[in-house]
């Protein structure tokens, strides 16, 4: 039997360009220290807030490759370990993304990371204290992680749930930045910088915005994100009429409810 290791090539999954990013806070020099010192790093916020982007912008700053897992109900440990998989009559061992990332010296982003199933996130436990190591029990291997490895994961609060919230087993090894919308004098700045839509306008969707996420609670699981806000803009920039743009790319993705459709509508069309 034929074991293939196979190592993640690094200039495969490094960001070349800076991806656009601004910050809130200090949440910039907290990654780059904690990374300093091998601490790995939990992203909490609202869906659409920008973790994602934020991962991205320090993958490119401390020019590591990143690697990004979207977690979900059926993602098991040798979906992120690796598994021995049968190529051309032969059975040989492929890494999974986690393993890739730790062999590389690259930046592992588990993203919604509470998705997953519970025995999953076990996995990450040794490489998120001070072993730093990924034990590949199918292979007999205890992979070491370098000093240039770095694991991060993100999750939603506002879903949390007795079935999905993070265990403090898992929680308490990580150092925390909390993620939000941006103020609205900066969310204004991110949108005409995403999409090249106009002040006016973008001042306009950031005051939309506001209206849906007061209505959090009270028929809306979440308000409308700064992601939807900047889909919405590219299509009024691409000409589409801003009430049918605010439709298609906010209201629709908020909710399926006819009662709140209508109200999430009602606001747009008052603005525009």
């Amino acid at each position: 039997m034929q074991h293939e290791l196979r190592v993640l090539k690094p200039e495969e999954y490094f960001i070349e360009d800076e991806p656009y990013y601004a910050p809130v806070g200090d949440e910039i020099a907290v990654f780059e220290a904690a990374y300093r010192h091998g601490l790995p790093i939990l992203l909490k916020g609202p869906t659409g807030c920008g973790k994602t982007r934020f991962m991205e912008h320090m993958a490119w700053r401390l020019k590591r490759p990143l690697i990004t897992v979207s977690c979900h109900d059926d993602l098991t440990s040798s979906d992120l370990v690796g598994r021995f998989l049968v190529r051309g009559g032969e059975t040989v061992w492929v890494d999974g993304p986690l393993a890739r990332a730790v062999r590389a010296g690259g930046i592992c982003y588990l993203d919604e990371v509470v998705e997953a199933r519970k025995d999953t996130t076990v996995v990450i436990h040794p490489l998120a204290d001070d072993r730093r190591v990924l034990p590949m029990e199918k292979v007999g291997e205890l992979l070491e992680a370098p000093s240039e490895f770095c694991l991060a994961i993100s999750y939603n609060p506002g879903y949390q749930s007795v079935l999905k919230d993070l265990k403090q087993s898992t929680r308490q090894r990580f150092v925390a930045l909390e993620f939000d919308y941006p103020g609205a004098v900066l969310e204004q700045t991110i949108i005409e910088k995403e999409s090249g839509i106009d002040a006016a306008r973008a001042r306009q969707l950031v005051k939309f915005a506001h209206m849906t996420r007061n209505l959090k609670g009270q028929g809306l699981d979440e308000g409308a994100s700064t992601r939807l806000l900047v889909h919405a803009a590219k299509l009024i920039v691409g000409g589409v009429d801003p009430v049918v743009s605010c439709r298609s790319a906010i209201a629709q993705a908020l909710t399926d409810d006819p009662d709140m459709l209508s109200a999430i509508n009602e606001l747009s069309a008052s603005l525009f």
